[in-house]
């Protein structure tokens, strides 16, 4: 589970085009992952309203312990500062 957010506290938060990844449900067997595409909540907590990558679907999605969220819009900014001169 994603516990860096401390601008809310502990627990999972996203944003719009955020990555949700899910474990397999299976040893052997790939997760899954998708682009959260809406909040039901202004402060990022779940739900969320996710664009699966494997079908094309969207899907209410309540994370379980198994769930994480990549950040991208952070990630984004830390290549832009680091390709900086």
């Amino acid at each position: 589970m994603n516990t860096y957010a401390p601008d809310h506290g502990p627990g999972i938060h996203a944003e719009v085009g955020d990555q949700i990844v899910v474990g397999g449900a299976v040893v052997g067997r790939p997760g899954r992952d998708g682009e959260v595409v809406a909040l039901h909540h202004p402060d990022g907590t779940p739900p969320y309203d996710v664009r699966w990558s494997d079908t094309g679907r969207t899907t209410v999605f309540f994370p379980g312990p198994d769930a994480h969220v990549r950040h991208l819009h952070e990630m984004a900014a830390r290549d832009a500062a680091g390709k900086q001169p």
